[in-house]
């Protein structure tokens, strides 16, 4: 008899702290920040950063040239899509390029593109984000700059057989200093090698470190 009203009694105590938890006039923080999360807005924003880059052989990653530096600028988009996690395309004006050094002379090649990531945006902590996802990067123009110690060839619009068009895989992290201004890194490579008609450069596909600042609106 004693069980049962143990048991009775035990029933009573957990019914009444479930009835308090699952109180619906209780509030519950979590909840509102996932339904707030769910109603923001779409952000639209402008970038601007510094690039750093340069090629390796589509054959082998050990081969590589030197790297230029360079800048980015363009437009972004922030699309709330779930709590903690959203769309985050990008269009983007990007320098790229490479420098290298050959028994001919020296060889500088500049690459302007419009990136175009399609990022998945991840927020892992308070003001700490992780991007990842493909990019499609349209060549514009480029400029060759060959140096041989007696005379430098310029060239413009000069590009290499294969296409224009090139499929990239992005990663980076960004880290919000405010409600609308943050400040990322990227690394992006080429996953489509690109082929050449010079002799100089090999099979290769474009990489480039970006550090940027982002700003955000409404």
């Amino acid at each position: 008899m004693k069980k049962i009203h143990l048991l009775l009694l035990f029933l009573c105590v957990a019914g009444s702290v479930s009835a308090q938890y699952y109180d619906p006039n209780r509030p519950r923080p979590r909840r509102r920040q996932q339904q707030q999360q769910y109603q923001d807005p779409v952000k639209v924003g402008l970038a601007i950063g510094l690039n750093t880059s340069n090629i390796i052989d589509a054959n082998d990653s050990y081969r590589g040239t030197g790297t230029i530096s360079g800048f980015n600028a363009g437009i972004t988009f922030d699309v709330p899509v779930a709590y903690n996690f959203s769309f985050a395309p990008e269009v983007m004006y990007s320098q790229k390029g490479y420098f290298a050094e050959t028994n001919d002379g020296n060889l500088t090649q500049h690459f302007n593109f419009i990136d175009v990531p399609l990022l998945a945006k991840f927020k892992l902590a308070p003001g700490f984000n992780f991007l990842v996802g493909p990019q499609v990067s349209f060549l514009v123009s480029s400029n060759e700059n060959f140096d041989n110690g007696f005379t430098v060839s310029n060239q413009n619009n000069y590009n290499y057989a294969g296409g224009n068009v090139f499929i990239d895989g992005v990663v980076g992290v960004s880290v919000d200093l405010g409600r609308y201004v943050d400040l990322h890194t990227r690394y992006a490579i080429d996953l489509n090698q690109t082929t050449s008609n010079n002799t100089v450069i090999p099979n290769y596909r474009n990489q480039v470190w970006q550090f940027g600042i982002g700003f955000k609106f409404n």
